[in-house]
C-alpha cells in the first residue's frame, strides 16, 4: 500500500510539474531589464526643446507680466490632471520607477498617447473614453436621459448623489480655489498691461473662470490688435472627452508676438471670403461667411501647460472655438514659430531622409511646412459651422467624432488654400515644395496614434490618398508623390468632408473612420523604420521663468 502510494504520488507531482511548466511557457516572463528598456524606449519617443525667445523686444512692464502669467498657465497643468486623470498624488505613489515617473508627467496620467492610449502602468486598466469628466460607469444611454441642461455644457463634470443619480458640477465649483488664485493673478497682470487690448481680455477672463462664461473674453481676445505678449488660457479644446466630445480641457499658451512675421501674414485673411466662396463642393455647403476681422500672426511660445503639453504638442492655434465668436468675428491664427522649427529640424527632416523618394527630398522645406501648418489654422475658418438640415452645429450633431474629422477638413483645405493663393501669386515657391513637405508631414502626424484626432485625419488621409494614386511605393521603400493625383484627391477628400460636415452625418463619420481611419501593416511597418532610426516622435520642452533667464 505505502509503496503504490508512493509511486502514485511521484506521478502526480510529476505531472503537476510538467502541467506548471507548460504553463510558464505560455506566459511571456519580462524581466525587470525588459521593462526598463521598454520605458527608456518610450522616453525616446520625445526629444528635448528649450523654449526661449529674444526678451529685449518686451518692455519694462512686460517683462515685470510674463512671470507672472507663467505663473497663471502654470495652474492649468493642475487642472487638466484631475480632467485627463483624477488624483495625480495618488497615482504616483504607485510608481517607484524614475523612467516611469517620467514618461507619465509627460503624458499626463499612465496612458501612453502616441500609442493608442495604452496603459503604462502596472495595474492600471484602459483609459475611460469620458476620461475623469464622467462617472466610470455611466452609460451612454444614461447620460442621454439624464435631464439636465447643463449636461452637455463645456464646463462641467458629471457625478453621481448619493443616491447614485447623475449631477453636474460647474468647472468654477470643482476648482474653487484654484480659479481664484488664476484669477487674481490675471488681474495682477492687467495692471502692468500698457496694451488696452490686453487689459480688457485679462481682465474679462479673470472674471470667466470664477463663473465658466468664457464669450466676453473670447471676443476681447479677437480684438486684441497691438499687443506683443500675450497668453491663450482656460477650458477649450475637446479632444480629451472621447465619450461625447464636448467637455473642455484647460491648458494655456505664454507667447511673445513676432512683428515681423506677423506683418507678412496679415493680408491671407483678406482672402478668406474669396476661398470659401471657391471650395470644391456645391454652393449649399459654403454658404456661411468667414469673418474677416481675422489675425494671421507668428510668434514665439515660452510655456506650455495642461492640454496642449500633454503627449504631442501644438505648433499652431485657431480659436476661439465658439461657433457664435466665430461666426462675428472671425478666428486669431497664431503660428508658434520656434516649436514649429524645433519639429521640423528634428522629426520632418529625419523621416524624408528615409520615407521620401531621393529625387524629391530637395522639396521639403521649412518655408512650406510653416505654410501648410498657418493654413491649416486658417482653414478651420473654412466650410460649414451649422448643418445645412437643422441638426445644429456640426461639432454637436458629430459629436465625439467632430474633432477628428474637423482637423482632417483643416489638413486638406489648408493645401487648398495653398494651391489657390499660389495661383493667384500670392505664395512664392515651388507647388512641389508645399506637396511633398505635406506628405513628409503625414508621416510625421500619423505617429501621434488613434488616441489622437489629428492622428485619426492623419490616417484617413493616407488612405484616401492612397486609393487615389496621389504617391506610389518604390522598391527601396521610399514614397514618391504624383503631383497631379494629389491635387484631384486634396478636391475629392475636401468635398467629402465638407458634405459629411454639412449633413451633419455620424453614421458616415463614423464608417470613413472605421475603414480609413486605420495604420496598415505596411505602413507600421514604415513607421517601425522611423524608430529603428531614432526619429523622435514628438517634444518635450525645457522651459518657465529660470530657462528664459528672469
Amino acid at each position: 500500500m505505502k509503496k503504490g502510494f508512493v509511486l502514485l504520488l511521484v506521478v502526480l507531482v510529476f505531472a503537476s510539474c510538467e502541467h506548471k511548466k507548460e504553463a510558464r511557457r505560455a506566459v511571456k516572463q519580462v524581466s525587470v531589464e525588459e521593462k526598463n528598456d521598454a520605458m527608456t524606449n518610450n522616453l525616446n519617443k520625445y526629444v528635448s526643446f528649450k523654449l526661449t525667445s529674444d526678451l529685449s523686444v518686451l518692455s519694462e512692464s512686460e517683462r515685470k507680466m510674463l512671470p507672472i502669467l507663467i505663473k497663471a498657465a502654470e495652474k492649468m497643468n493642475d487642472l487638466f490632471w484631475y480632467e485627463a486623470y483624477g488624483d495625480k498624488q495618488e497615482l504616483f505613489e504607485k510608481v517607484t520607477d524614475e523612467n516611469t515617473k517620467k514618461f507619465i508627467e509627460i503624458n499626463y496620467g499612465p496612458w501612453d498617447r502616441l500609442n493608442g492610449n495604452k496603459s503604462f502602468v502596472a495595474g492600471v486598466e484602459e483609459k475611460p473614453k469620458g476620461a475623469n469628466y464622467y462617472p466610470s460607469n455611466m452609460s451612454k444611454e444614461e447620460f442621454e436621459t439624464f435631464e439636465d441642461t447643463s449636461k452637455s455644457s463645456l464646463y462641467t463634470f458629471l457625478r453621481r448623489n448619493e443616491d447614485g443619480s447623475l449631477k453636474t458640477v460647474p468647472f468654477h465649483v470643482q476648482f474653487k480655489n484654484e480659479v481664484k488664485e488664476v484669477s487674481n493673478l490675471l488681474l495682477e497682470a492687467a495692471t502692468l498691461a500698457e496694451d488696452a487690448g490686453l487689459k480688457k481680455y485679462l481682465e474679462l477672463r479673470a472674471a470667466a473662470f470664477l463663473n465658466d462664461q468664457y464669450q466676453e473674453s473670447d471676443f476681447a481676445w479677437m480684438d486684441m490688435k497691438t499687443n506683443t505678449l500675450d497668453i491663450v488660457i482656460g477650458p477649450i479644446e475637446t479632444y480629451e472627452d472621447q465619450l461625447f466630445g464636448i467637455k473642455a480641457t484647460h491648458e494655456a499658451y505664454v507667447l511673445i508676438k513676432d512683428q515681423q512675421w506677423s506683418e507678412k501674414l496679415a493680408h491671407f485673411a483678406n482672402f478668406l471670403p474669396e476661398l470659401q466662396q471657391g471650395l470644391p463642393v456645391d454652393d449649399i455647403y459654403k454658404t456661411e461667411v468667414p469673418g474677416t476681422d481675422s489675425d494671421l500672426n507668428a510668434y514665439d511660445v515660452v510655456y506650455y501647460a495642461g492640454d496642449c503639453n500633454a503627449g504631442g504638442k501644438t505648433i499652431a492655434i485657431n480659436l476661439p472655438n465658439d461657433e457664435q465668436v466665430q461666426l462675428q468675428k472671425g478666428t486669431r491664427r497664431l503660428q508658434l514659430k520656434n516649436a514649429m522649427r524645433a519639429k521640423f529640424d528634428k522629426i520632418v527632416v529625419p523621416i524624408t531622409e528615409v520615407l521620401i523618394d531621393e529625387s524629391q527630398r530637395e522639396y521639403v522645406k521649412f518655408d512650406a511646412f510653416f505654410a501648410n501648418t498657418m493654413f491649416h489654422e486658417v482653414a478651420h475658418g473654412l466650410g460649414i459651422k451649422n448643418t445645412i438640415n437643422g441638426k445644429g452645429t456640426v461639432r454637436s450633431s458629430l459629436k465625439e467624432l467632430a474633432s477628428a474629422l474637423e482637423e482632417g477638413k483643416a489638413d486638406i483645405l489648408g493645401l487648398y488654400m495653398v494651391q489657390q493663393l499660389h495661383e493667384k501669386g500670392e505664395i512664392a515657391g515651388d507647388m512641389k515644395d508645399y506637396m511633398t513637405t505635406f506628405m513628409a508631414g503625414i508621416f510625421r502626424s500619423v505617429r501621434f496614434g488613434a488616441s489622437s484626432a489629428h492622428g485619426k485625419a492623419n490616417m484617413i488621409r493616407f488612405n484616401f490618398f492612397k486609393e487615389k494614386g496621389a504617391f506610389a511605393k518604390n522598391e527601396d521603400g521610399t514614397y514618391k508623390v504624383n503631383y497631379d493625383k494629389m491635387e484631384e484627391a486634396m478636391k475629392d477628400l475636401s468635398n467629402l468632408i465638407l458634405t459629411l460636415q454639412g449633413n451633419g452625418d455620424y453614421e458616415g463619420v463614423a464608417q470613413l473612420v472605421k475603414e480609413e481611419g486605420i495604420i496598415s501593416a505596411d505602413l507600421q511597418n514604415d513607421l517601425n523604420k522611423l524608430s529603428k532610426a531614432n526619429i523622435p516622435v514628438d517634444i518635450v520642452f525645457e522651459q518657465g521663468i529660470n530657462v528664459l533667464g528672469l
